[in-house]
């Protein structure tokens, strides 16, 4: 059975600003950049900004060694995450957009939804619900709660990142 989990990160930015900022390649060379401080292995692979949206592929390597030990378990080799993440077109009201991580020989899925929308201050919200998924009998609840733990990890990171990102370049 999946978990789910939902996160949301408030910016004090408009939601025009912070998605101006995510469909600029340079906004997510250099959250891949900052990630290599933790992991030596991490691109962009893909990138299109265009009418129809906003389409990121990211490729990020974490040495076995760096993960927990019950990870450890079932990931004998280093762990390569493939992430995706869209936005469609702006809607000042609602952009909606979807994002996967996919781990090759990983025992599981991840999927997520996500929308970013404007709040009454001025701000916005990018709202995330995630869902894992882990095929290994016995331990696949604790490492479905543990995934999601260390993505709400990842996202409050990422929103720092933005908040700044946003306010030295836009």
């Amino acid at each position: 059975m999946a978990r789910r989990l939902s996160y949301s990160a408030r910016y004090a930015q408009s939601a025009e600003k912070l998605y101006q900022a995510q469909s600029i390649k340079q906004y997510w060379d250099d959250m891949m950049a900052g990630f290599q401080m933790i992991s030596p292995h991490c691109e962009v692979d893909s990138f299109v900004s265009d009418e129809t949206g906003i389409r990121v592929v990211l490729k990020q390597t974490i040495g076995r060694d760096q993960l927990p030990a019950l990870a450890q378990t079932v990931m004998k080799k280093d762990m390569v995450i493939t992430r995706e993440e869209t936005l469609g077109p702006f809607d000042p009201d609602n952009t909606k957009g979807t994002y996967n991580a996919s781990i090759p020989a990983g025992p599981g899925s991840l999927n997520g939804w996500q929308e970013l929308f404007p709040t009454e201050n001025g701000g916005c919200t990018i709202r995330r619900t995630s869902e894992a998924k882990v095929f290994v009998p016995f331990v696949n609840g604790k490492l479905e709660q543990m995934i999601l733990i260390n993505l709400v990890d990842l996202f409050r990171a990422e929103a720092e990142y933005a908040k700044d990102w946003v306010d030295k370049n836009l």
